[in-house]
């Protein structure tokens, strides 16, 4: 006999946020280690230091571009599978996991073929042509990690689909066993074998394949949905749907690897024509800065995200169920805990931002590194608290079926002023005009994610009152 979710609609909603939205937060912040694990490992490496930062923070944006086309798949099935087991409409939830499992599967070859193919414009179309050992550096990354795409993208997919089968745990069990491994590994083979980039790189994929075969365990083995072998058969009105739901996810993401590649190229651009960065041995100092500084802002988003992303599988289906005062009590509650994070954040980032630095080996590099460094922490995250709800908001959104404003305000905030603001600020204030573009477009997103919320809320109530 298949198990039931109906608890979503009676549990207490606190008790719900945590037992969906810590394994969620763990598992986005063990996924985001991967990459920040291997650049502390390499910046702390003497004969890699800012030069293999510098090639990190290159490849960094290639690899979100899998992680967004996974999360559109598994966050959007994830929402789909919630909605239609709200509606008691368990066929088309097992339609939905089927499906999504082989886009992923597809995707994520597709993707590999094309890397490989377009290596060296796509590495220097994200600054990796800064000066000859970064490049080097990039390449050499780039490569080993491209070849585990597949895994990454198909553990990442699976995450949402497992956390909607009722089975947080279990997603969060997965992704932590595959970042355990990278962590074990990366010393070794950074320090004692000394395979420089190739290290970190093969690490990171060992730790995908574990989380791949994890995932794939558990696709076996569903509590819930479990799909049939028709299921698997791709139906456009299914796939469209699961698209739809998930391209907030995919939109968040891939909006970053534009802003990326615009940050990247201004810094290189602008570092050019600075007095110190100017010169061809600091040359990769900006941009190895700015990656370290995104990278603890990952730690930050992945928090937030998870909590949000977290509470998809109880939204859906509260929503789904036409319950409006749980989701209102749930909105409420989650966007306090992301400005309560948010709040942390900047903190951290105002007051401790040498400590920061200094984990990523900062005592290898020259003085203009950590000055640089303090700069960029205090300034790119100054308004850190706003981008904190923005995200909360994206997320619920969409969680609510809500895709078409949840992407309009998502593309507002990471094409419109993400990639408009790091273009333009950097022709007035120059190097510092990079840094300037994250914080004036959390602001102005803000204004119109904080109309939403309050349109949101009125909807709420008005539904509420309807069925009394």
């Amino acid at each position: 006999m298949e198990q039931s979710n109906v608890f979503l609609g009676t549990e207490r909603i606190g008790k719900l946020m945590r037992q969906y939205a810590i394994p969620c937060v763990i598992s986005l912040l063990v996924g985001a280690l991967y990459n920040i694990v291997d650049q502390i490992f390499i910046a702390n490496a003497s004969y890699l230091g800012s030069y293999g930062n510098a090639a990190n923070t290159v490849v960094f944006p290639l690899t979100v571009v899998s992680l967004a086309i996974a999360v559109m798949i598994g966050d959007g099935c994830c929402a789909f599978v919630s909605i239609s087991l709200g509606k008691q409409e368990t066929h088309r939830a097992k339609k939905s996991v089927g499906n999504a499992v082989v886009l992923t599967v597809a995707s994520g070859i597709a993707l590999t073929a094309l890397y490989l193919i377009f290596a060296d414009p796509i590495i220097a179309m994200f600054g990796g042509t800064v000066n000859p050992e970064t490049s080097r550096h990039s390449q050499e990354y780039f490569f080993y990690i491209t070849l585990g795409i597949p895994f990454y993208m198909f553990g990442q997919a699976m995450n949402p689909i497992i956390r909607a089968d009722g089975n947080p745990k279990f997603a969060m069990v997965s992704t932590l066993a595959g970042a355990v491994v990278n962590i074990l590994l990366d010393p070794v083979f950074i320090y004692v074998f000394r395979w420089g980039m190739m290290g970190a790189a093969v690490a990171t994929v060992i730790g995908q394949v574990l989380t791949a075969i994890l995932s794939g365990w558990y696709l076996l083995n569903m509590k819930i949905i479990k799909p049939a072998a028709a299921d698997f058969r791709l139906s456009g009105p299914v796939c469209g749907r699961t698209l739809v739901l998930g391209i907030t996810s995919f939109l968040s993401q891939i909006s970053l690897v534009a802003a990326m590649a615009a940050v990247n190229n201004m810094l290189r651009i602008y570092g050019a024509m600075d007095a110190v960065f100017g010169q061809e041995q600091y040359a990769q100092i900006p941009m190895a800065v700015v990656g370290i500084v995104m990278k603890f802002f990952q730690i930050v988003i992945s928090i937030v995200v998870g909590m949000a992303a977290g509470c998809i599988p109880v939204v859906g289906f509260n929503m789904g169920a036409g319950n409006c005062p749980r989701v209102r009590e749930l909105f409420t509650r989650l966007l306090l805990a992301e400005a309560a994070v948010g709040t942390i954040a900047f903190v951290l980032v105002e007051f401790f931002p040498r400590q920061l630095i200094q984990i990523f080996g900062a005592a290898n590099e020259s003085v203009y590194y950590t000055q640089f460094a303090v700069k960029a922490f205090r300034t790119y995250l100054c308004m850190v608290v706003f981008a904190c709800v923005n995200k909360a908001c994206f997320i619920f959104l969409q969680a609510m079926g809500k895709a078409v404003a949840s992407t309009v305000l998502s593309m507002i905030r990471e094409v419109v002023f993400g990639v408009g603001f790091a273009l333009l600020l950097p022709v007035y204030f120059g190097l510092d005009g990079v840094l300037y573009s994250m914080p004036v477009s959390d602001a102005l997103t803000f204004l119109a994610a904080s109309f939403l919320i309050v349109k949101t809320y009125r909807e709420l109530n008005r539904k509420e009152a309807a069925t009394l």
